[in-house]
């Protein structure tokens, strides 16, 4: 029974790992044999050139002498954009959360258990459902093709990240708040020095959650920040891909994009995956 549990562990892994796989195949395969070598493990004659030519190292004659397209992709710039981006959500909304977290679990005032109820419903509703709205108000606000309308919708609050953090906040013991309080801290000094430390772990797993996401994030920016200054590197792939000339898609050139738009999110994983599980050890929280 053991046995037949890792072999189905081995293959779930193995699914999962396969598009990734797959992607990395496809990136360094030449353009021109994409089509006729796809049977193999890996390619017959592997190369390096659609990544050069993601980063801008290949001229436009090389590009196309390598079976791609031709298309412009400002790598560097639309990596700024997204590393600024994710990086503006995750500090901000992890930090106002964890407030309106403690806030839900440690404060009392009036209508506070109706508000926390309204952020509860607002995990019910897609956010499909709030796409338009948000437009429309960045868009009166004179915030399209900015960074302040790119960050608006999602930089101070989500809901899950709310109720999260407010349920870790019920497990600290307030035994130890009370001491703090005797010996003269305020609920700030509290929160800052006694609350957060002994939280790292969830505060570590809501950012990297929160910066997984938002460096995925295609459509909203998308749609409110298309420009060259303020495009991020999801849409711009996307937009790489439309700009193909060719009568087929530059599939090997959207595949290294690809790749590459990985590394910065994997790095931070696994960076700061291990300071998780030694802050949840620290904390001596368990799972």
């Amino acid at each position: 029974m053991r046995r037949l549990a890792w072999a189905g562990l081995i293959l779930a892994v193995l699914i999962s790992l396969f598009p990734l796989y797959w992607m990395l195949r496809t990136a360094i395969t030449p353009g021109r044999e994409l089509v006729g070598d796809s049977a193999g493990l890996l390619p017959a004659h592997p190369t390096l050139v659609n990544f050069e030519r993601v980063l801008g190292l290949a001229t436009r004659e090389e590009s196309r002498a390598a079976g791609g397209s031709g298309a412009d992709l400002d790598f560097f710039r639309y990596l700024g954009n997204s590393i600024i981006y994710t990086g503006l959500v995750t500090s901000v909304q992890t930090l106002c959360c964890a407030m309106a977290g403690y806030a839900f679990a440690r404060l009392r005032f009036p209508g506070r258990d109706l508000l926390f109820g309204l952020f509860v419903a607002a995990l019910m509703v897609p956010p499909i459902f709030t796409l338009l709205p948000n437009f429309v108000l960045v868009k009166e606000l004179g915030w399209l093709n900015t960074f302040q309308g790119l960050v608006a919708p999602s930089l101070l609050m989500s809901p899950f990240a709310v109720f999260f953090l407010r349920q870790f906040f019920l497990g600290v013991p307030r035994e130890v708040e009370q001491a703090a309080l005797i010996d003269g801290a305020g609920r700030g000094i509290i929160f800052w020095r006694v609350v957060l430390p002994m939280t790292k772990g969830p505060l570590l797993t809501l950012a990297l959650t929160t910066a997984v996401w938002t460096w995925n994030d295609y459509l909203w920016p998308l749609l409110v920040a298309p420009g060259e200054e303020t495009r991020v590197l999801t849409a711009a792939l996307g937009i790489f891909l439309k700009q193909s000339p060719n009568t087929a898609p530059d599939w090997t050139g959207l595949m290294a994009g690809s790749a590459l738009s990985v590394l910065p999110v994997l790095l931070l994983v696994v960076f700061f995956g291990r300071r998780l599980v030694d802050s949840i050890q620290f904390s001596g929280m368990k799972g």
